[in-house]
């Protein structure tokens, strides 16, 4: 049996393992790695924070992940198949690493944020189809 996300330690080992698969992706690992060019070393401790603080309520995190991605969107416009694998990986790595309650929490608040991302996104660029 896999053990729960408990604690900041679970969460850098989910990151860095989604991450990893980020990068090799096909599908949208070229965002991360030609398009924006991620800064990794300044990026995943961000991560950490962010995903520390949306399962654990610890305000670890400040920033605008929504804004980010509206700048991302008129760079590169991204599609429901670039969320879509986003989800995908996530959950996927979710599943391979951990089960439980947090677990389920991750991947469940990773659906959502995915989603409401998506309609803000389409919601602001009127006429666009690229999203949905």
């Amino acid at each position: 049996m896999k053990k729960d996300i408990e604690a900041k330690a679970d969460i850098q080992l989910l990151v860095d393992a989604f991450y990893e698969k980020i990068k090799m992706d096909a599908v949208i690992g070229y965002i991360f790695t030609d398009v924006v060019k991620v800064h990794w070393e300044k990026h995943l401790p961000v991560m950490y924070n962010f995903w520390e603080n949306t399962l654990f309520y610890t305000g670890s995190y400040e920033g605008n992940p929504m804004e980010l991605h509206k700048h991302l969107h008129r760079v590169m416009p991204l599609t429901a198949e670039h969320f879509t694998q986003w989800t995908n990986l996530f959950t996927q790595t979710v599943d391979e690493l951990f089960e439980g309650k947090n677990a389920g929490l991750a991947k469940q608040r990773a659906i959502s944020i995915a989603t409401v991302m998506q309609i803000k996104i389409l919601a602001e660029h009127p006429g666009t189809d690229k999203i949905f």
